[in-house]
């Protein structure tokens, strides 16, 4: 295979192998930006620049076993190409992790408001059943039958007025009643 090295390259590769800092700060100043340009087509810059980085740390730290068939151009344009590549697997690997841990997480949070709801449930009905048998009958009603006051009046017997007094005790009771769940509560206790 014929090397194709640029003239400038050859001293530059030369002197990075016997370990010469200065080349190699030739060398990162010679190819960073087009190499971070490069990468920067298949991934973000910023992690473009990070592959750029890793590859001539590599490149630095692997110097003395270097043994490079294509021009150095082409050999670091490869080593980006390749870090590019594997850092879009990466994210592809944590963005698939993400959505699993997302939907796991979900599903326990729904889990948990189940049996929060199944529990205020079985705490509404408890607290209900505590009121007095007026105010019981009225809130029921009124708040899960969705009668009017006028309606509840007319069916017990009673004015509007009568029954917006019972409900309003029975509001009264249940928000103590129920004071840990109070927030879950507003909006049916509000209405």
């Amino acid at each position: 295979m014929k090397m194709e090295y640029s003239y400038e390259d050859i001293p530059l590769l030369s002197a990075i192998k016997n370990g010469d800092e200065k080349a190699f700060d030739v060398l990162f100043k010679k190819y960073y930006p087009m190499l971070c340009a490069y990468g920067n087509k298949f991934i973000e810059l910023e992690d473009a620049e990070e592959c750029v980085q890793d590859a001539m740390l590599w490149l630095w730290e692997n110097k003395e076993m270097l043994v490079i068939q294509s021009s150095l151009s082409s050999y670091l344009f490869s080593i980006v190409h390749h870090r590019a590549i594997n850092r879009i697997k990466q994210q592809e690997v944590k963005s698939r992790a993400e959505n699993y841990f997302y939907e796991e997480m979900q599903s326990l949070i729904d889990d948990t408001n189940f049996y929060l709801i199944e529990e205020l449930t079985i705490r509404i009905q408890e607290a209900v059943e505590t009121l007095p048998e007026s105010y019981k009958e009225a809130f029921v009603m009124h708040r899960f039958k969705n009668m009017s006051y006028k309606e509840i009046a007319e069916i017990l017997g009673v004015s509007p007025k009568t029954i917006d007094y019972r409900i309003q005790q029975a509001l009264k009771q249940l928000r103590i009643d129920l004071k840990d769940y109070l927030p879950l509560l507003l909006p049916l206790l509000m209405r």
